[in-house]
């Protein structure tokens, strides 16, 4: 976007402005997304690459099928090593995307322009905080999901601008999420809708990417070596739809942050006064979800 155009959106217009930032600026939104998420496949792909022998193991195949017992327990070994590598890599990729995303759109959407490299820079040095951010809305989830799907939801939909609030305020992980509960109050529907939208566009592109390999997995789980071959197809399909749709929910929930800041707390005006500014200091939030 070339001018400011800060107004207050109704959910089909906030919408229709994510595609359209989106469909603008594809190879960068790509990019941010595409790059830490290389590094999980790269690591799934080495799951893949053990699995042939674990998979006998599992069909209870004769212990002559292996290159000895050493063989077999340095497969498993080597299996479990690359899902626990893999655990961290995907959080380091869910860092990366989700904050270089945000710094992405916060720059577009208020008239700027920034390159792949410089998103995923600022987002390196906010690692700490958002890795707070992460930690402590899984941790409102789980509690949440203890008092049934209903209260989750909820809570999902109140949480849903943590990580806007704390990249684009400089707050605390803790503050951030107090902030995004103040903000999202009586909009929890609206956040829904979007959750929900995403959600769909996310199932259809596995559908398409990736399901059909996994038919092929299905037909091919006594050949190990075909078995590897399509569930390594799998993952990239996996890859693809994930690196393509991901981008999707960062950018509708930034431009949703910024209209919720426009239609509580006048933020078109403040920005109108000062275009130049960095940043717009927030209000401390009046509601407490962890105090």
């Amino acid at each position: 976007m070339s001018t400011l155009d800060l107004r207050p959106l109704s959910i089909g217009e906030l919408l229709d402005r994510t595609f359209s930032l989106y469909r603008r600026n594809f190879l960068l939104f790509i990019g941010i997304s595409a790059i830490p998420y290389l590094f999980v496949l790269a690591v799934k792909l080495s799951q893949v690459a053990v699995m042939p022998v674990a998979n006998r193991v599992r069909t209870m195949a004769p212990i002559s099928e292996f290159q000895g017992p050493g063989l077999m327990s340095g497969n498993f070994a080597a299996y479990g090593a690359f899902a626990l590598l893999g655990i961290f890599v995907s959080l380091a990729a869910v860092i990366f995307s989700q904050g270089g995303t945000v710094f992405a759109v916060s720059e577009l959407y208020l008239g700027r322009q920034t390159t792949i490299g410089e998103s995923l820079s600022r987002a390196k040095g906010e690692v700490g905080t958002l890795f707070g951010v992460l930690f402590l809305h899984g941790l409102v989830m789980i509690v949440s999901f203890l008092l049934l799907i209903i209260p989750a939801i909820y809570m999902a939909c109140r949480l849903c601008v943590a990580v806007p609030a704390a990249l684009l305020e400089n707050l605390g992980p803790r503050e951030a999420l107090e902030r995004s509960f103040a903000l999202t109050k009586d909009n929890a529907g609206r956040a829904f809708l979007i959750y929900f939208l995403y959600i769909v566009i996310l199932y259809a592109a596995v559908a398409l990417f990736a399901i059909p390999f996994g038919i092929a997995i299905v037909f091919a789980r006594n050949d190990p070596g075909m078995l590897r071959t399509w569930t390594a197809l799998s993952e990239v399909g996996s890859f693809i739809a994930e690196v393509l749709i991901t981008p999707i929910l960062t950018i509708s929930m930034s431009i949703f942050y910024f209209d919720l800041r426009v239609r509580k707390e006048a933020f078109d005006i403040q920005m109108m006064m000062n275009p130049l500014a960095g940043s717009v200091p927030a209000p401390r939030p009046a509601a407490s979800i962890l105090s």
